[in-house]
């Protein structure tokens, strides 16, 4: 499926009905109150095709994650740090998903290209938002599996309630704390005859190519406070398995493994997904051109790799899959 969107995403220029280009050639003032989302480079004639597509990932999403949200709500077993922590991450994705898929749906079965400018902003301050919650999360998810394996002894007192609270409110704290800053630094921007984004939302490096004024402070910003987060929490994520690596290989066992991948392999393969993206997309050579690279990758950051998140944690794990079939006898007991 990655591949069959990857493929279809090569074509340089998508379709812009007549009234949308004519009001481009207008466009020769010196603020916008408005934008242009171009959206996914597909034909015409895919657009139904792709639009029933993400429709199905976007429900996928919302309804696997709500429902992952719900087990760990109404099972009492399933209230430990570990799914305190997981509930989060799903309300993540979904919210994440839906800062900028119903949107982008939209434009494609209405063709009504324009969002306005508020509306641009506040997509582009949810998004980051959410993008550097999402890898607070998985830190702090790290930290949780390190606990729970090298100090199994003290797992109570250190992932108390108290301390679980205060991790998840320290990740949103920080998370609106970098994406309000990189906001009001782009309001103070000026946006001249140019409004078109060449993408399906409004990423904040497509809005500072759009700009007249002098973007150095902003890129200075991206480069140090952001670069600074995303290298803390990976390091996080990398020193927290390092650990557990070296925990393990002290006195090594098959059950002792065995135990480890139980305990830790949905937060793995979360992680793998997540990162292994950007590895593919960024650093792995590729003859498309950056554009269509930074497409996909959004693509996978916004639609796949949220959708894919419940399946496996649902599947993978055995408490999750006990708490879904109770959900699911009650459910049956009282229909009859």
């Amino acid at each position: 499926m990655i591949t069959t969107i990857s493929q279809s995403l090569i074509f340089p220029t998508p379709f812009i009905p007549a009234e949308i280009k004519e009001t481009m050639r207008r466009e020769n003032q010196s603020s916008v109150s408005e934008f242009l989302l171009l959206g996914l480079p597909i034909r015409p004639e895919q657009q139904g095709v792709f639009f029933a597509l993400f429709l199905g990932m976007y429900l996928t999403t919302v309804l696997g994650n709500l429902l992952i949200v719900l087990l760990i709500r109404l099972d009492s077993r399933l209230h430990t740090p570990m799914y305190f922590l997981l509930s989060h991450l799903a309300f993540t994705d979904v919210s994440f998903s839906s800062v900028t898929v119903p949107k982008m749906l939209m434009n494609m079965q209405t063709q009504h290209l324009s969002i306005p400018y508020v509306g641009c902003i506040s997509q582009m301050y949810f998004f980051l938002l959410f993008v550097c919650l999402e890898n607070f999360l998985l830190s702090v998810m790290a930290y949780d599996r390190y606990v729970a394996i090298c100090q199994p002894l003290h797992y109570t007192t250190v992932m108390r309630e108290e301390m679980c609270t205060l991790l998840v409110a320290g990740s949103w704290l920080f998370s609106c704390a970098h994406a309000l800053l990189h906001t009001l630094l782009l309001s103070h921007l000026s946006f001249c005859a140019d409004n078109t984004i060449s993408h399906f939302f409004c990423d904040l490096t497509a809005l500072l190519k759009l700009t007249c004024s002098d973007t150095s402070l902003n890129e200075l910003v991206i480069f140090t406070e952001g670069g600074v987060f995303a290298f803390l929490t990976f390091c996080a994520i990398l020193g927290s398995y390092i650990r557990i690596g070296a925990t393990i290989l002290r006195v090594p066992s098959i059950k002792r493994i065995c135990k480890a991948l139980s305990t830790c392999g949905s937060h793995l393969l979360v992680v793998f997904l997540y990162y292994g993206t950007l590895a593919m997309i960024y650093f792995i050579p590729s003859s498309n051109n950056s554009k269509v690279k930074d497409i996909i990758a959004s693509v996978m950051y916004t639609v796949v790799t949220p959708m894919l998140n419940p399946f496996i944690y649902s599947l993978r794990n055995r408490d999750m899959r006990l708490a879904l079939g109770i959900l699911y006898r009650r459910k049956v007991i009282v229909t009859k």
